[in-house]
């Protein structure tokens, strides 16, 4: 077993002064059990505890360190910038280049604005889908997650045309109302949910590869038939490519499954893991923005100049060397035959969803297409597999509906590792 006795003292010393001892709620490993492990260090692909425990990590700060932690080019931009002050609240020239930047690299960005975080851009889309649509509601997918914004937190409602619910106190029933769920990859639903609502829903908004249910995949049509119900009742459709901008492809899945949104929302990618996002799209849509148009938006600290110097370095580097991502597909592929292998050998009933460098294994043996069939994975299993792949240094995500993302600095024994490692923790559990 692993001396984790720092990370013991630590997480009890912080529920003393943070609520639940931690800042975000998945770090606090409910779903898996134990104790949170408390990082001091990463370096490429791995990531070392405050008891120098050294971990080979599937993590990468979810997802944005697609080069590995602490890349050299990176943290040379961050030390320059830094020499000049950590924020102006003004404007710069970095801002431009990297808005420049973004534009050319996916193809439905004609203007980019941006914010601080993933969840600050998907809040402020749904802003400006309703105020440019003039229309309240919105439709979700269960199982998406797009932050903690009031209008995100909602439940599903008993049927296809029911409203939802809130599902977390503090979220009024009048925000409920405007938001109305469907199940992930189910366009029927979907279509009844417009034709029930006619000329009231503002925008649908997904992820075009879900990440926060596991790694699930859109079928064959699922997204052109959004496109096509957005077109043809005005709805504004937007990606959330939070997760997947700039890691499936340098134009993200919008690219991969050949899919235009009206909006997309970015997270810490661009900003080579800071806190930053950014949201972008149509020129007619995005000049709604203020102060160009009615929608208010703001931030003291959007496009501060530490992370554009940090996603520049990052997007530039992308851009420039498209290998990246023909590496990072074998890598993941690599690991997923391994995977399949062990699992076969074992007699475990598995089912494995993956996209380029995003992958999960769900222990059950139906396809996971849906929230729905996420739920049906063995969570007890998990469990036990997550603390034992933990003990043989593999740092995996601390609950079952949370995707894999691997960096490029993963090497050929890493991935050995990883297998070997799962085989033997498989092995332990089975």
């Amino acid at each position: 077993m692993l001396d984790i006795s720092s990370s013991v003292s630590l997480f009890e010393n912080a529920g003393h002064v943070i609520p639940g001892g931690v800042n975000s709620p998945v770090r606090a490993f409910k779903a898996v059990g134990g104790t949170p492990i408390f990082i001091k260090s990463a370096n490429g692909a791995y990531i070392f505890d405050e008891n120098d425990n050294k971990y080979i990590e599937l993590i990468n700060s979810w997802g944005p360190m697609i080069l590995g932690h602490a890349h050299p080019l990176i943290t040379e931009a961050v030390s320059k910038a830094i020499q000049n002050s950590l924020s102006f609240g003004a404007p710069t020239a970095r801002e431009v280049e990297i808005a420049e930047l973004i534009v050319s690299m996916i193809p439905s960005f004609e203007k980019v604005r941006m914010v601080n975080s993933g969840t600050e851009a998907t809040m402020s889309a749904i802003r400006l889908a309703r105020g440019y649509t003039k229309r309240d509601k919105v439709i979700k997918f269960e199982g998406c997650y797009h932050g903690h914004g009031d209008s995100f937190l909602i439940a599903a409602g008993s049927g296809a045309i029911t409203m939802g619910e809130p599902n977390s106190p503090g979220v009024t029933k009048g925000t409920a109302k405007d938001t109305l769920t469907a199940p992930y990859n189910n366009l029927e639903a979907v279509e009844e949910l417009v034709n029930a609502n006619k000329d009231e829903i503002a925008a649908i908004i997904l992820e075009p590869v879900a990440g926060n249910m596991g790694c699930v995949l859109p079928k064959v049509g699922f997204l052109e038939g959004l496109r096509k119900v957005c077109d043809q009742h005005g709805i504004i459709l937007i990606f959330d490519e939070v997760m997947t901008g700039f890691r499936l492809a340098k134009g993200g899945a919008q690219e991969v499954f050949n899919i235009e949104p009206d909006l997309t929302c970015l997270g810490k990618i661009i900003g080579g893991g800071m806190p930053v996002g950014a949201y972008g799209g149509k020129k007619e849509i995005m000049d709604f923005v203020s102060p160009s148009g009615p929608v208010y938006q703001a931030g003291t600290l959007s496009g501060n100049p530490v992370a554009m110097a940090a996603g520049f370095t990052m997007l530039s580097y992308l851009n420039e060397h498209p290998e990246v991502y023909q590496n990072l597909e074998s890598k993941t592929l690599t690991l997923k035959k391994g995977f399949e292998t062990n699992l076969e050998k074992l007699g475990l009933d598995y089912s494995i969803n993956q996209i380029g460098s995003m992958i999960s294994i769900f222990f059950t043996n139906e396809k996971v297409e849906n929230f729905e069939d996420a739920q049906k994975s063995n969570m007890d299993l998990f469990k036990n597999y997550f603390h034992e792949m933990l003990n043989r240094g593999i740092y995996l995500a601390p609950s079952q509906y949370e995707t894999l993302f691997l960096s490029d600095a993963l090497t050929d024994k890493d991935l050995n590792d990883i297998i070997s490692a799962n085989f033997e923790s498989l092995k332990a559990i089975h």
